[in-house]
């Protein structure tokens, strides 16, 4: 088996575990197991625990980026773009639960996360809605006194709170493309001009 593939099997693992057990309550060999190789290969590819979870966050936000930009590189308008990414946040939270457990409660229970993680591909998340706000102001259809890079940030903050409380419910209680639906269109109710 190839290092590229080991690796993979590590983090597939890891999240696994993670949304399992919880990451404080996870052990290395747990992983270890899960992921069918020996504790001390685990050693190999990551330092400790808190390495395997910033890698397996950084790994999936790069995969969910590429998927996010290629859906939305066939949408021409801005107002559409904004459902569209709206809908792909709380699909891909839908998708993969175990996924969704290990960013939503797992990854800000890690202390090191919290004091260290260096945001890049985060930013580059954020920088996606960014884009499709200036996007908007370019073609007038946004209104020019709003700032990205703050609303970007409101509009994460309302989906990452909708996709905690998908995955906390006992049950699922909204259908996510109508739920994405509606709070694309309310955030579009602030951001377009009169008119528009």
């Amino acid at each position: 088996m190839r290092g590229e593939e080991k690796y993979r099997m590590i983090l597939n693992a890891a999240k696994q575990v993670f949304a399992k057990e919880g990451f404080y309550n996870s052990k290395v060999s747990e992983i270890a197991r899960e992921a069918r190789v020996a504790d001390g290969t685990i050693y190999l590819y990551f330092k400790n625990k808190d390495d395997i979870l910033i890698s397996l966050f950084e790994e999936e936000l790069i995969r969910i980026i590429k998927v996010v930009k290629g859906d939305l590189e066939k949408i021409e308008d801005p107002r559409e773009k904004l459902i569209k990414f709206c809908d792909n946040h709380l699909t891909i939270v839908e998708s993969d639960r175990a996924l969704a457990e290990v960013i939503q409660v797992e990854l800000r229970q890690s202390n090191k996360f919290m004091r260290e993680y260096k945001n890049k591909h985060f930013l580059a998340y954020l920088n996606i809605i960014g884009d499709i706000i200036s996007e908007g102001q370019q073609q007038g259809i946004f209104r020019d006194d709003i700032k990205p890079d703050i609303w970007s940030r409101v509009i994460f903050g309302s989906l990452d709170e909708l996709s905690t409380y998908l995955i906390t419910a006992k049950r699922k209680r909204f259908d996510v493309h109508d739920v994405a639906m509606k709070v694309g269109n309310s955030f579009l109710g602030g951001l377009i001009r009169n008119g528009k």
